[in-house]
């Protein structure tokens, strides 16, 4: 599928209202509810939990008897996983009892990695229900209900008081929000005065069309991909103090390189991986991610920011 999608594919139908919408429009006439109920659509496959269950038989786990280690293939669904999650965790400034707010928090991969690694209490939102279920389940099946706890909702609108959070992490999710400068004043209210916003996230980093579907988006009107200086400005506006920045392209190609090495000439996937949460286009969602990253056009880039410790 290609960045200049043809109109008689770009239909598509939301959930069981029967309401279609018409991509061919333009993009800025689309209300952010709909833009919502398809992004949480997109993520939606009604048999996630199964598949996970049975991808670690097919792997050699006991689902009764798991370690967190054991999900670590299929429930960080960002460009590097466990990986990439700890090599970022450092730069968030973490430490044990402190109260850490995970947005877009899928299901429940690095809100475990920070409870069980770091020591923090960690509350997850997510917009895709199916990914609350399924944390809350794995989480109990971890037995780290109350470390971790995960409530559906939007990050346009958090359901939560004002300077609950110390540290508030958006883990590729951004690239599902059009209307970023909102985003970051709901993410300054609900953190602390000083408290610290890490972001990690695919941002543009040249002009040029896209290949869809790409793991966050299956079109073009819900990817929402912005430079970092965006990202920067956005946050800068918002009140918040950046503090590191750094595009993570040589570690994404160098990943992508080692894959194919590891397995020359094969297209077989593992049981357990993050296809299991893509479900049956994992491959050309990864393929065209690939490319992308390797024309230049995107890369994962890591921004920390600060908010201000005295509030205006």
């Amino acid at each position: 599928m290609s960045g200049n999608l043809p109109v008689a594919t770009a239909r598509f139908r939301l959930g069981t209202s029967g309401d279609t919408i018409d991509w061919s429009r333009p993009r800025a006439g689309v209300s952010i509810v709909t833009i919502e109920t398809h992004v949480a659509e997109h993520y939606t496959q009604g048999t996630l939990e199964q598949r996970i269950l049975t991808a670690l038989r097919e792997a050699g786990k006991d689902p009764d008897r798991l370690d967190p280690d054991d999900l670590a293939p299929v429930d960080e669904f960002h460009h590097g996983g466990r990986s990439a999650t700890a090599a970022f965790a450092p730069r968030l400034k973490l430490r044990p009892g402190i109260h850490l707010l995970e947005i877009g928090s899928g299901i429940g991969g690095p809100a475990r990695y920070f409870a069980r690694y770091h020591g923090c209490r960690v509350t997850g939102i997510d917009l895709t229900e199916e990914f609350i279920v399924v944390s809350r389940a794995l989480t109990r099946r971890l037995g780290m209900e109350g470390q971790v706890r995960f409530e559906q909702g939007s990050a346009l609108s958090m359901p939560f008081s004002a300077a609950t959070f110390n540290v508030a992490t958006l883990l590729h999710v951004g690239m599902n929000i059009a209307e970023k400068a909102r985003l970051f004043a709901e993410v300054r209210r609900v953190l602390k005065p000083g408290g610290i916003f890490g972001i990690y996230d695919q941002m543009r980093e040249a002009d040029g069309d896209l290949t869809f579907p790409v793991p966050w988006a299956s079109v073009p009107q819900t990817s929402f991909v912005e430079t970092p200086a965006t990202y920067k400005r956005l946050l800068t506006e918002s009140g918040f103090e950046v503090i590191w920045q750094r595009s993570c392209r040589e570690d994404a190609l160098t990943s992508f390189n080692q894959q194919t090495a590891a397995k020359p000439g094969s297209t077989a996937l593992p049981p357990l991986g993050v296809q299991v949460t893509m479900g049956l286009s994992a491959a050309e969602k990864m393929a065209n991610h690939r490319s992308n990253i390797e024309r230049g056009l995107v890369a994962p880039n890591e921004i920390v920011a600060r908010a201000p410790v005295f509030s205006i």
